[in-house]
């Protein structure tokens, strides 16, 4: 079913892509793959971003005892997610600029659109509060900053506050987008999709960033991963790390 046959309800049109049966008919250009390859990146980037994500939340059942876990996944998470963002952003980028092969394929359904900013903009401030608590320690990581509605707001606050809205934005992304990657990366189409060697080494480079980076981090936050997690009285929160 193309997206043009789609029901015109956003609901309707975001359960049927959900079940896979109203994913976009992406055109096959000669080099890159066009359309089509760009969605089979993507959907690689994204499975490869479920996964670490998932172990991720798993760290969060004792973040004081499995805090290096917790941070070694965090940092190996940033380079996927900003590979599938640029990924993303590139369809989006080529579609509003007119480009033929991308106007035909459509965009995706309404809802998903507008969850879309959600989903990346939660993914980025959750990392990226992240590695602003690695940088500043423990005890820097917890001052408040400022005061919201007579809360106190610290670094860790935001990164608490961004895991929520990314957590529900991405449970809800996730839901709707699983099931056609997986019939993405399954089609019979994919392995004989032109730009296959270009993006395994998108794939490569990106997996190969991310242990580098992870490596070279956590070597400096010896600050959360030493032990030093204390509770500090009437802190609320304060045995967990940089995560939520």
């Amino acid at each position: 079913m193309t997206q043009q046959a789609v029901s015109s309800h956003p609901i309707s049109d975001v359960l049927q892509t959900a079940q896979g049966r109203g994913h976009r008919d992406d055109p096959v250009l000669a080099g890159t793959g066009g359309p089509a390859g760009n969605a089979l990146l993507t959907a690689w980037l994204g499975l490869l971003l479920l996964a670490l994500f998932l172990a991720e939340l798993v760290t969060l059942l004792n973040v004081k005892g499995w805090i290096s876990w917790h941070i070694g996944l965090g940092l190996l998470l940033i380079p996927p997610a900003l590979a599938k963002t640029a990924s993303t952003g590139w369809r989006i980028l080529r579609y509003y600029a007119g480009a033929e092969p991308y106007v035909r394929a459509g965009p995706p359904p309404l809802l998903l659109r507008l969850l879309g900013p959600l989903v990346i903009g939660g993914t980025l401030a959750v990392l990226g509060t992240g590695v602003l608590l690695i940088a500043l320690g423990p005890t820097s990581g917890r001052q408040t900053w400022f005061s919201l509605l007579g809360f106190g707001v610290s670094p860790l606050t935001l990164h608490q506050a961004s895991f929520i809205v990314w957590a529900v934005a991405t449970g809800l992304h996730v839901l709707a987008r699983l099931v056609p990657a997986f019939q993405r990366i399954t089609s019979s189409a994919g392995p004989g999709l032109p730009g296959r060697s270009m993006r395994g080494l998108a794939l490569l480079v990106t997996v190969a960033v991310a242990a580098v980076l992870t490596l070279v981090v956590l070597a400096y936050s010896s600050s959360w991963t030493n032990g030093n997690l204390r509770d500090h009285q009437g802190h609320r929160g304060t045995s967990q790390g940089p995560g939520g």
